[in-house]
């Protein structure tokens, strides 16, 4: 599959991506080079294909910022400046995407693990992570019991698939900060305990949390090299946002995941009503939603997208009510139907499930994300509040 793809600065790179076991690898030809010649003049450091990129647009290195985003960071910072952050009007401003400069103490907010109080903030972080570590002391040295072999021996064997194309997901400091943070989280949630997915879901926290002291080339920043406290605090933030979000959905980690169970079925009979051809078109040739729909609800479209697409993404989930349990059932809806035309064109069962299971969302990015969320939009306005309209 070949690409063209323009760049800001007009170059025109040709993308020749293959997919391998389940991973995409790419291929980058510059015109009138030799790949002898490109290999000579690239910097010793991996180079990370572009679904593994996480810059967004907003990032080091992107065009000059407008006037209109400017505009939209000054609005930021000044909800964020207020004694007490008005909550509503910041999830207002959220949904369309938060600047990246201020998105980690957004997120801090959004989540609920920030006091909207600007007074407290710094004593209720120096508290949350002083308590996180607390969990650490008390339970991380007995993963090696017997009671809790089992989960940890899922964990680390997890944590190396996280983002595997991202060099920054293999350093050694990180994949531990991941390690400890889902164990505790397993301890502390019986119920569920660790399931398989839920590793995902510390990247993008990790990830935003990390940016506040990273401009550029975060993919291969070493996160060791950062001040210990520094560390610490990223690690315990990722861990409570995560568990802020868990909290909301963790019937789809309980037994028998039925939360997902449910979803799944939502999002079945939700395509039969919206676009009764595609929905006819999977029963023709016996695709189940579970199939394929199992992974969209149970990482939150997460091996869908490029990381930078889950980050933009979750804005908009932090700014909606119930976003990531309610609002993301719409999301799934919008993203089957944005490839009708190629579910349409494919009429066999294997072929079919290949297409959905490897989506070619490669290139997506912020303006890609924003249609989407606009369709998923319009179809819980649609249906959201007449559940009749998509019951069969």
């Amino acid at each position: 599959m070949s690409k063209i793809l323009k760049y800001p600065f007009k170059l025109r790179t040709r993308i020749n991506t293959f997919v391998s076991d389940g991973f995409v690898t790419c291929m980058f030809l510059c015109p009138g080079r030799s790949c002898h010649q490109k290999q000579q003049s690239l910097p010793a450091r991996p180079v990370i294909p572009l679904v593994a990129r996480i810059s967004d647009q907003n990032s080091s290195g992107a065009p000059p910022m407008t006037i209109r985003e400017k505009s939209r960071l000054d609005k930021f910072r000044q909800l964020l400046s207020s004694p007490s952050a008005d909550l509503d009007a910041l999830r207002k401003h959220s949904w369309s995407g938060i600047p990246r400069e201020v998105r980690p103490v957004t997120w801090r907010l959004l989540s609920g693990y920030l006091p909207a109080n600007t007074e407290r903030r710094e004593q209720v972080l120096q508290r949350k992570r002083e308590e996180y570590f607390g969990f650490i002391e008390q339970y991380y040295d007995s993963r090696t019991d017997e009671p809790h072999r089992d989960t940890y021996r899922q964990i680390h064997i997890d944590i190396p698939r996280t983002n595997p194309l991202i060099p920054l997901f293999q350093q050694p400091a990180v994949q531990e900060v991941f390690e400890r943070i889902l164990f505790i989280w397993a301890i502390r949630h019986p119920a569920s305990g660790y399931v398989q997915g839920i590793n995902d879901l510390v990247t993008p926290f990790f990830v935003v949390f990390l940016s506040e002291f990273v401009e550029d080339d975060m993919e291969n920043f070493d996160v060791a090299a950062l001040p210990l406290e520094t560390q610490r605090n990223i690690e315990a933030d990722s861990f409570w946002c995560m568990s802020k979000l868990l909290d909301g959905i963790q019937d789809n980690y309980t037994f028998a995941q039925p939360g997902i169970q449910n979803k799944v079925k939502a999002l079945e009979e939700l395509i039969g009503r919206i676009d009764e051809d595609v929905h006819l078109h999977f029963c023709r040739y016996e695709v189940e939603y579970l199939q394929f729909a199992f992974r969209w609800m149970n990482n939150l479209l997460m091996r869908e997208l490029p990381l930078r697409c889950t980050i933009r993404l979750w804005d908009t989930y932090q700014a909606e009510s119930e976003g990531f349990s309610h609002f993301h059932l719409y999301v799934c809806a919008a993203f089957l139907i944005k490839w009708r035309k190629d579910i349409l064109s494919i009429a066999d069962f294997q072929g079919l499930l290949m297409l959905l299971q490897n989506l070619p969302t490669i290139h997506w990015g912020n303006e890609e994300v924003g249609l989407l969320l606009a369709e998923a939009y319009r179809l819980k306005y649609m249906f959201a509040d007449a559940p009749s309209h998509y019951k069969r």
